[in-house]
């Protein structure tokens, strides 16, 4: 695994290499690959994400999206990025670490999700592994959360495997598909054993 950016707070964009994944910040020619799988996994998405806005496929939108990630990456506040298979080069899903908080939090929240057709083929995996030791070693962060909904095996199947333990259940904890729902908590901390 490589990063082509070493600290948080250097001018370039960070970039993520693995042997299966290469995670980048999205760019403004991203918008047809990533509207085609959004589009075509939508079924499939809806359940376990907070409701779509009717224009969020469009054009516009999508470059308001490459603002506010810019903007957030700069402000050291959330990196967003786009995960593709390193050895075709197709856009497979996407992967966010937001809300770090610095002081004596040192922590963040990860959020991902996978389009429908490279659903368990393990680049989720590849991807929350990179993003944890890029929230490690680079951002230097001593705590990464996540959280997923009860029903959402996949998903807590998928952070158990990459190291996280669970550490509680949230009522009413996010608003998914138009509801608030209950989750389950996880974390995994910069000295706890790999995954």
């Amino acid at each position: 695994m490589s990063f082509l950016r070493t600290y948080a707070y250097l001018d370039t964009d960070p970039v993520i290499q693995t042997g299966k994944v290469i995670l980048r910040p999205a760019i403004g020619a991203d918008y047809a690959q990533w509207a085609q799988l959004r589009s075509s996994s939508r079924a499939f998405l809806e359940p376990w994400e907070p409701t779509w806005p009717r224009d969020d496929l469009t054009k516009s939108s999508y470059r308001h999206r490459i603002r506010r990630y810019n903007k957030d990456m700069r402000d050291d506040y959330a990196y967003a990025f786009f995960v593709f298979c390193r050895q075709s080069g197709n856009l497979v899903g996407g992967l966010t670490i937001s809300n770090v908080r610095r002081g004596v939090a040192q922590t963040c929240s990860l959020g991902y999700w996978v389009g429908q057709p490279y659903a368990n083929q393990g680049y989720m995996s590849a991807a929350v592994n990179a993003a944890i030791s890029f929230c490690f070693d680079s951002l230097r962060l001593h705590r990464i959360e996540a959280a997923c909904l009860p029903v959402n095996e996949a998903s807590r199947k998928l952070l158990l495997r990459c190291g996280f333990s669970q550490e509680g259940y949230a009522r009413k904890y996010l608003k998914i598909n138009g509801r608030w729902q209950d989750h389950l908590l996880f974390a995994l901390l910069d000295a706890d054993p790999p995954g």
